[in-house]
């Protein structure tokens, strides 16, 4: 999406915390922002109703700033205000600055607003509010809600509405008709002293039920130190919270339902562990990530089972093509998966870039399935994929790992991930987590379809499960791994290189460096190399390089031995992910990272992890921060 008035495109995951009940709000706030940072943002602020007024405060940059300048506000009294909302942007319209970080505040300061997402006809409606004499403070699309929020309150008592919550949640529902786009918002009065109003529109937010206290975030993490039930707001719907209980509608007030669900993870579970980084303790869960997606996939009678299936094993049946449509990382997850599902199914398998699919009018049917992989299960590329599809008539499965989420919510079957938050910004769990998803809805498909029996489904179930403690072995011999990486800091550029299911590895490897270094990374499928790669080969150029196992595999293997043989006569410097015991490659290993053998489907299991320490390693030596990697954000929920 376009800005409208810096035309600079720019992606947007706002963090956004709400809060009230009987206990001191802005400390609530503050920390539920603090567990959001992870998702990219680029300046924070809060608003406190207290003693008949609406207390602000916001600040371009981290959060620090914003700790600062509330320090510095000792007259105010704003620590002891009992409703609070607060937000960290990721700028779209307006830059940066003070001035355009949230909340913001309607004309007569009574009315605060905080958004996530876009108001695509924010244009007109400024055009309007400023022909009635409302000057704005700032350069955003939120402005707008806050002063149309205040403009509704006023017509709503003129008709003599009733002071108290249900004129402010009217007034929520009149303003939220009004918009256009994707949104979330949330709102406080100075005349509504214990009430907090939100609305949801293509937008995640979660509501936490407490006891005597209800709280409102984008994500679970911003109050799981204080509850851990939720419910899921569906798409279209206001949410007014007061201490006493959570009042649910429609935007055109008929009353509604969320989903209800328990948060099974804890606060530790976001927390870094001892770790230098978030990403590292993310690294070294993989193994139980990957244990916690196969529990319970397995029936007694060898049959996987789905999340929720909207679809009858006949519909599964009539599949005559396979579509993976995902972005980034999840991309890279659908390339190895199309490998698996082609394999075992014998169904045709495309993978896209949910970014082009529907633009490039796909054919699709009743007959086609669309499998969409989305860690949040908010991505805007995806979840606007999806609904192409379904237009289509396309049955869509969804693998995801954020339960209750929209792109879930729409499809016809799910697989969640079950891998738990992730904080940084670069999937690591997510995206191993996402493969045994794919890996588990290709043998779903075959067995429903005959293709495969319900024994060799559990033979390769059973690989999968001894997946895990071959990881932990893995992990615990990366030492030569991170010595590497600190002698690669000063490249300029490094190259990978695979076949089969090691291309997409190639490219995944590549990928985490240029997210987390910074460096030019490049991955390419080793056959590829005589038609072109190969002139950026210079003497010492790092070249990766991805082997696949010699049993079963052989002449594939060979061929990348061939290519290792290549890049290495023209000066490259050789690093080498091998099977433990294919001895054949060492002669042309500069250096040879060793992983536990494994079959050549399930291969990106292990081939994939030295990777990501590699780019986490170098990131960390060249002083960058791992977690939180400039220009990016942990979702992006606009397109």
């Amino acid at each position: 999406m376009r800005d409208e008035r810096s035309s600079v495109t720019l992606p947007l995951m706002c963090g956004i915390v709400g809060y009230v009940g009987g206990r001191p709000a802005l400390s609530i706030v503050l920390d539920g922002l603090r567990r959001l940072e992870y998702r990219g943002y680029d300046s924070a602020g809060v608003a406190i109703v207290d003693d008949g007024t609406v207390l602000t405060e916001k600040k371009a940059g981290k959060l620090a700033n914003l700790e600062k300048a509330l320090a510095e506000r000792n007259g105010d009294n704003i620590a002891s205000g009992t409703t609070a909302i607060g937000h960290t942007r990721w700028a779209t319209h307006g830059g940066p600055t003070d001035r355009n970080a949230h909340p913001h505040l309607s004309a007569d300061g009574r009315v605060a607003v905080i958004h996530n997402g876009i108001i695509e006809n924010f244009s007109r409606l400024r055009a309007e509010l400023e022909a009635t004499g409302v000057e704005f403070a700032s350069d955003t699309d939120t402005e707008c809600a806050a002063h149309l929020l205040a403009a509704e309150m006023r017509t709503l008592r003129e008709a003599g509405a009733a002071a108290g919550p249900q004129l402010l949640a009217d007034a929520m529902r009149r303003t939220v008709r009004r918009l256009e786009g994707a949104f979330t918002l949330l709102a406080v009065d100075v005349d509504v002293p214990d009430a907090v109003v939100a609305a949801r529109r293509n937008s995640p937010l979660v509501v936490g039920r407490g006891v005597g206290e209800n709280f409102l975030a984008s994500d679970v993490s911003a109050f799981i130190e204080h509850t851990r039930e939720a419910i899921e707001l569906g798409q279209d719907q206001v949410v007014l919270i007061t201490p006493a209980g959570i009042e649910i509608t429609g935007f055109d007030g008929e009353p509604a339902e969320g989903k209800e669900f328990h948060i099974d993870w804890d606060a530790k579970a976001a927390e870094k562990g001892g770790y230098d980084y978030f990403m590292l303790k993310e690294i070294a869960d993989q193994p139980d990530a990957i244990a916690e997606t196969l529990l319970g996939r397995l029936s007694d009678r060898g049959e996987i089972i789905l999340d929720e299936v909207r679809l009858t094993d006949q519909d599964l049946r009539d599949v005559d093509k396979v579509f993976i449509v995902a972005c980034g990382t999840s991309y890279h997850a659908g390339m190895v998966a199309k490998y698996a599902i082609e394999h075992w199914t014998r169904i045709p398998c495309e993978v896209e870039l949910a970014s082009e699919f529907r633009y490039r009018d796909p054919i699709l049917d009743r007959s086609t399935l669309v499998i969409t992989i989305s860690q949040s299960g908010e991505t805007m590329d995806t979840l606007m994929a999806l609904r192409h599809a379904k237009e289509q008539k396309a049955r869509v499965l969804a693998i995801c790992n954020t339960n209750g989420s929209t792109i879930p919510r729409e499809s016809d079957a799910v697989l969640y991930t079950h891998g738990g938050p992730e904080i940084a910004v670069a999937s690591t769990k997510a995206f191993l987590t996402q493969l045994v998803a794919c890996y588990l809805i290709g043998l779903h498909l075959a067995q429903i379809r005959g293709v495969m029996y319900a024994d060799e489904v559990a033979a390769v179930v059973e690989k999968l499960q001894s997946t895990p403690d071959s990881l932990r072995t893995l992990l615990g011999q990366m030492e030569d791994v991170r010595a590497l990486a600190r002698d690669l800091k000063t490249a300029s550029t490094v190259l990978f290189i695979g076949r089969h299911v090691g291309y997409p590895v190639a490219l995944e490897g590549a990928l985490k460096l240029k997210e987390l270094a910074y460096m030019h990374a490049e991955g390419f499928a080793a056959g590829e190399l005589k038609h072109g790669p190969i002139s950026l080969i210079d003497e010492g150029t790092p070249v990766v390089c991805v082997v696949p196992s010699p049993a079963g595999r052989g002449v594939m293997r060979d061929k990348v031995v061939s290519n290792i043989q290549e890049v290495r006569a023209r000066g490259a410097r050789t690093i080498v992910i091998a099977e433990e015991g294919d001895e054949g490659v060492r002669a042309y290993a500069d250096h040879l990272i060793p992983v536990p053998s494994t079959p050549t489907l399930l291969a990106p299991l292990m081939t994939t992890v030295p990777l990501q320490i590699l780019a986490c390693e170098i990131a960390a030596a060249r002083g960058l921060d791992v977690d939180q990697p400039r220009n990016l954000a942990k979702s992006v929920t606009v397109e």
